[in-house]
């Protein structure tokens, strides 16, 4: 497995990043023509080296205005972006697919054909690849893709910082960058040039990462994605539990920050409408700037990842299998929660948490299991009946004992793990009739005469709450 590592230069004078800055432009205009010419159907038969021979020939790559080694490797990455672009399309597809027809060998002919891009002869793939698969346009105007042979690496002094040489617009001509760290990059680069600052993206091997060395647990425990905290697993145990704190307080200040800016935008577009030109560039030049706005986001987003990822770490060291809930589908909920909750909420990161569990168990040899995410939050657990969801507290309706809500979902995600009748696809509706039917069922079980002395019967989850809070004490 690969992981992708980024420095970042130190000190680099206006000089030089406005070079750099002039090639990434060049540059992006090489990308926004492959994606033009080859982003959709009339691409599928074409190669990164079949375009750069027919430019080579045709005289387009003399138009560029930089190296060969540059735009050629441009080109290269621009054509893996559309690939990448396409099998995401294949992956709804191959859903329709499974949904039409339950007949194997037409599955595996449509199959087949979608798997060697020849899928255009087919109607119904032809079909749904024109609804899924949206053409793109480039809109990267901001990196160089350096390979491997063409820069150089070295430093001043003994143990001190790397110093990157990369090729610039002129041959023999190298730009030296410094940079914030003693371990020189290897491998392709990709620099990443933002708010006047080169970003140096290189990929290692994780099974180097000291955290790739570490054992993994042996047992098999359910985790449930939370807001206030980044996982809480069967165990009852809760993981980067600073992580609300985090999205709220940043939710807030860009709320804050946002409304000031737009009112200095408004000041700025009235002095326009009256013609004082003067003012309102000084405002856009000395107000209006994204550098720090970007920096800080950046900043947060670092912090959020190092918090998920130490949280899925600590999940990985006593599991080797981890069961999560799937929560890729859109989930539109009846309640209103109100615009400062919606937007609090819409800075949730559970790409991130998904992320950190695919990349954790991967380097490490564990196994990350996806399960239905219908309900699993409002069952009381080891039993099928809906209970009744308060806040980050969950009430069994039979027995009246209390759950944790995550907790409770965590446990419910642990026991979805090999249930025959609810799929990781099957839909919401389908679950709550399903958990319903259960419930019925354990109902039927009971004498005729019940009471309510002995209604309780029909769950015992209290006694199992109570039983599994001492056994954590």
């Amino acid at each position: 497995m690969k992981v992708t590592r980024v420095a970042y230069s130190k000190s680099l004078n206006d000089g030089k990043y406005s070079r750099l800055e002039e090639q990434a432009r060049r540059l992006g205009g090489v990308r926004s023509l492959v994606w033009r010419q080859f982003g959709s159907v009339g691409g599928l038969a074409w190669s990164d080296r079949q375009i750069r021979d027919v430019w080579i020939v045709d005289g387009t790559a003399q138009t560029f205005g930089v190296l060969a080694n540059a735009w050629k490797e441009t080109v290269r990455d621009a054509v893996a972006d559309i690939t990448a672009n396409r099998e995401a399309a294949k992956v709804k597809v191959r859903r329709a697919i499974n949904q039409r027809t339950k007949e194997e060998a037409e599955r595996k002919r449509l199959f087949k054909l979608l798997k060697r891009d020849t899928w255009s002869d087919d109607p119904f793939l032809a079909r749904q690849m024109r609804r899924h698969w949206k053409r793109g346009r480039n809109r990267t105007h901001n990196q160089i893709v350096v390979r491997a042979d063409q820069y150089q690496t070295f430093t001043l002094t003994e143990g001190g910082n790397v110093w990157l040489a990369v090729p610039g617009l002129e041959r023999r001509r190298l730009v030296r960058i410094p940079l914030n760290t003693t371990v020189a990059p290897t491998g392709t680069l990709r620099l990443v040039l933002r708010s006047n600052r080169v970003e140096v993206h290189y990929v290692i091997d994780a099974k180097d990462m000291k955290s790739s060395k570490r054992p993994v647990g042996t047992r098999t425990i359910g985790v449930d994605k939370g807001y206030t905290e980044v996982l809480t697993d069967s165990d009852g145990r809760h993981h980067g539990t600073r992580l609300g704190d985090m999205l709220t307080s940043e939710s807030d200040h860009r709320k804050v920050k946002n409304a000031r800016r737009a009112k200095i935008r408004s000041i700025a577009e009235k002095a326009e409408q009256r013609g004082d030109l003067a003012k309102a560039r000084r405002i856009r030049d000395n107000n209006l700037g994204t550098l720090k706005r970007d920096r800080r986001s950046a900043a947060w987003q670092c912090r959020v990842r190092d918090l998920t990822f130490k949280a899925v770490h600590a999940v990985a060291d006593k599991a080797a299998v981890i069961v999560a809930e799937d929560l890729t589908r859109t989930f539109a909920g009846v309640k209103k929660l109100g615009k400062n909750t919606n937007r609090r909420l819409a800075a949730w990161t559970k790409g991130v948490t998904a992320e950190a569990l695919n990349a954790v168990s991967d380097r490490r040899g564990s196994a990350v299991r996806l399960v239905n995410a219908a309900y699993t939050s409002q069952v009381v657990p080891f039993t099928n009946i809906l209970g009744v969801r308060k806040g980050d507290r969950l009430h069994c309706s039979e027995c009246g004992a209390v759950w944790q809500a995550d907790h409770a979902g965590a446990v419910n995600i642990l026991h979805r793990d090999g249930d025959p009748d609810i799929t990781l696809f099957t839909a919401h509706t389908r679950v709550r009739q399903l958990l319903q039917e259960r419930t019925d069922r354990q109902r039927s079980r009971l004498p005729m005469d019940q009471d309510s002395s002995t209604s309780a019967q029909l769950c015992s989850c209290g006694e199992r709450n109570i039983r599994m809070l001492n056994n954590e004490q």
